[in-house]
């Protein structure tokens, strides 16, 4: 008995020591509690301020708009001027004399023709969009700041030199900053934070800030008249976590409050008695009922997703999962939909396919997941239990494979991959006498797999080639930076971390790795670059190093992500410009082919290069077969897919994609940085690709039964190839059932705010028509 007693005197000292800290912790809260309290209460005044701030901003920087306009104008309508207004050279000497600090000059027809015909490379892409708008307009462009993120910050104008009615000549200026400068400056935030942008969104356009860092908007930014700038307001920096009540806040500091002082009044006093419970001592059947049976389920193992995959199947026939066979490839969870026998089958199916079309080798690899080995050694297996000679290349990114398949001229591949899929999912991408399998293939196989219409030749060879240096060399002997730019690459811990920094270092970068080891349950962030999300960690890196951009590549390494270095996004759709811009100086009047949720500009941006657009359907199996259709030279899709005809093979390739996209950048004969030759680019006012879950299959319920209610007015233009999407004069919208994994896919493009939000509000009723409960995520 008297060691039971020893027992609860020192369990007594534990429980009293633990009610002294929930205690502690309780006092805590409640001063928590109380200041955020007093954060929230104080967030009215603090709002009133930074936007009293706005105000004032907006209104100086208007002023001074205002007044270096017509200072210009003074100039302009001066009919000595007027009178050698057609020798440009002469006029435009003239005007930079009368033009204190004005440090760039240039006449151009009134037509604009010597601006239409320009080379736009060499004439300056931001000057020719500037100078086209003021033609459209019929009037003064916009004022704009030339090297937005340069230290010598100056303001273009476009203005237009008039004889009565007539437009004789547009003139170009750059003129100082300082004005501007001033004008801002001269506005005291507060406690708050007031920024001047160009353009309506986001810090990548930031010219100028005032006050410490904010965070949260305090409202919508305000446009200065006459020009592309904005004001931005942002509240001072408050952490606040708590609903923003304050009276919710103080009753929790109360009840916190109450709640310790009551914990510390009942606590257990030392030498409190035992009581008879506490004393006795369990019995032998008492301790042996209370053990944990020896067959007792274990915690499972790190390797778990990759067990699963090696498991038999319990009984002859394996269940063939018709869910996993999507439209341009397989796709599925490993244990569920996926096992290795499921592998075998595929294999004996592939290669069945294969040896009736005549073909007889096949290259495989896999992608760095946990299942992927025994899933790609059961695909061996059941290949050359057809009859076809397999060459492993091992783990290597998908395109690698594309490219071996190409390289040892076998026509066929197939990728063990999940792609931008969570951990325990996995697939195959197929491809079969060059065809990448989609639609009506994939199904075949599914129906050759139940049916059992397998070939049971045998004598199936294997061999194991490692292809990456042949990769690399192959990329680097052709594609080269002509000044050296850092980079920072964030594989998301993806099978591209194997390659891709070799063959970013191997054209002339200074490459800063990020999430570059292989680790198949990916424990950084999900490698998908097309989500904002998971570049946050990128943009922070490419910060702190200082570097020219940052480049993401999705698990497999065949999509692309990137960002500048002021943290902004390039979207696939912008990207897609530069490159069509690159390669049609080589191929005018190449077709380039983008998929159906890509911006309206790319398709003007084509065009102006001297290209024909070609919108098709989403997937990249679907991208490549129209690509080989009409011989198009290049395409791309939003998801970050990019397939290169022009100097290489064909297929979607992340790693090559940002090789030549550097390339593009280092070649700049300017000598702009990344930001600067992205912002010639047209932008607009866009959300990333919004998803919207749903049952297995519902989704491509919902877009039939939408298709045939919506209705959108006459004045828009439908297109239907891939869900539904709707072209306005001002923007579009599109909803489509993703093709990868059980949810709507939703994105919305407008030249500006307000007429995005027009489009949504219209897609918003048209939606609940089909389903009045639907929660959706804009």
């Amino acid at each position: 008995m008297a060691k039971a007693k020893g027992n609860n005197a020192g369990g007594g000292g534990v429980l009293r020591l633990l009610v002294v800290a929930a205690a502690t912790l309780l006092f805590l809260g409640a001063g928590f509690s109380a200041w955020q309290g007093w954060l929230i209460a104080s967030e009215g005044s603090a709002a009133e301020t930074v936007l009293s701030a706005q105000a004032s901003a907006a209104e100086a920087v208007t002023r001074a708009v205002a007044t270096q306009r017509e200072q210009v104008m003074q100039v302009l309508r001066d009919p000595q001027l007027i009178a050698v207004i057609d020798d440009h050279a002469t006029a435009a000497a003239s005007i930079q004399a009368r033009l204190s600090g004005a440090s760039h000059v240039g006449v151009f027809a009134g037509n604009q023709d010597d601006v239409l015909h320009a080379n736009y490379r060499e004439f300056g892409y931001g000057k020719a969009a500037q100078l086209m708008a003021a033609l459209s307009a019929g009037d003064i462009a916009p004022v704009q700041t030339a090297n937005p993120d340069g230290t010598h910050r100056q303001v273009t104008m476009v203005a237009a030199v008039r004889d009565a009615d007539r437009v004789r000549a547009w003139v170009w200026l750059e003129l100082p900053f300082d004005g501007i400068t001033q004008a801002f400056e001269s506005v005291e935030p507060g406690s708050g934070r007031i920024e001047l942008r160009q353009g309506p969104d986001g810090p990548d356009l930031m010219l100028l800030a005032a006050g410490s860092t904010g965070s949260a908007s305090a409202g919508p930014p305000v446009r200065i008249r006459g020009s592309a700038f904005w004001i931005a307001a942002n509240m001072p920096r408050a952490y606040i976590v708590l609903p923003h009540l304050w009276p919710f806040a103080m009753v929790l500091a109360l009840l916190c409050l109450g709640a310790g002082v009551a914990l510390l009044w009942v606590r257990p006093r030392r030498g409190s008695a035992p009581t008879k419970a506490e004393l006795a001592e369990p019995t032998l059947a008492e301790a042996m009922r209370d053990l944990p049976p020896e067959d007792a389920p274990k915690t499972p193992p790190r390797r778990a997703i990759a067990a699963a995959a090696a498991a038999p199947s319990a009984s002859a026939d394996v269940a063939i999962d018709r869910d996993v066979f999507r439209a341009y490839d397989i796709r599925g969870v490993v244990g569920k939909g996926l096992s290795a026998d499921f592998a075998r089958l595929l294999g004996r199916a592939i290669g069945s396919s294969m040896r009736e079309q005549g073909l007889h080798e096949i290259v495989i690899g896999r992608d760095g997941r946990l299942s992927g080995p025994e899933l790609a050694g059961a695909l061996a297996e059941g290949l050359r239990a057809a009859g076809v000679d397999v060459i492993d290349v091992g783990a290597v990114p998908t395109p690698v494979i594309y490219y071996a398949a190409f390289r040892f001229n076998t026509g066929c591949c197939v990728s063990v991959t999940g792609s931008h899929n969570p951990p325990d999912y996995n697939g195959f991408k197929i491809v079969v006498g060059g065809e990448t399998l989609a639609e009506e293939a994939i199904v075949a196989l599914h129906d050759r797999m139940v049916a059992k219409q397998f070939s049971d030749a045998g004598g199936g060879n294997l061999r194991q080639m490692d292809i990456s240096d042949d990769y690399v060399d192959r990329i680097t002997s052709d594609v080269q930076a002509e000044r050296r730019l850092k980079v920072v690459v964030d594989c998301g811990n993806g099978i591209a971390g194997n390659l891709a920094p070799r063959v970013l270092e191997g054209i002339g970068c200074d490459v800063v790795p990020l999430y570059c080891e292989v680790d198949g349950t990916f424990p950084s962030h999900h490698p998908d670059p097309s989500e904002p999300k998971n570049l946050e960690d990128l943009k922070l890196v490419v910060e702190k190093y200082q570097a020219d951009l940052g480049v993401a590549f999705d698990g497999d390494g065949d999509r692309l992500g990137v960002v500048t270095a002021q943290g902004e996004i390039i979207y696939p759709d912008r990207l897609l410009m530069l490159f069509a811009q690159d390669v049609l100086q080589r191929h005018p009047g190449a077709t380039i082919v983008y998929d159906v949720k890509c911006t309206g500009h790319l398709r003007k941006v084509i065009q102006e290069a001297a290209g024909v657009p070609l919108m098709w359907r989403t997937g990249h199996s679907l991208m490549k077969a129209k690509m080989r259709e009409t011989e198009a030279q290049l395409g791309g899709e939003m998801s970050g897919h990019f397939f290169f005809a022009e100097r290489w093979y064909g297929f979607d390739d992340g790693i090559y994609a940002a090789a030549r996209l550097l390339e593009i950048l280092a070649s700049d004969l300017e000598g702009r940085t990344a930001s600067q030759v992205f912002a010639t680019l047209p932008n607009s006012v866009s959300t990333p690709e919004l998803k919207l879950p749903m049952a297995e299959g519902a989704h491509h319920r919902f877009v039939e039964a939408f298709r045939e209610k919506a209705d959108f007015g006459a004045d828009a233009r439908l297109t239907t190839i891939d869900g539904v999407r709707v072209d306005w004069s001002d923007g579009w919208g599109l909803v489509r059932a993703s093709n990868t994994t059980p949810a709507l896919v939703l994105r919305f493009d407008a030249d500006n705010a307000v007429a995005l939000e027009r489009i949504q509000a219209v897609f918003r009723t048209e939606l609940k028509k089909v389903d009045s409960k639907l929660v959706l995520p804009f």
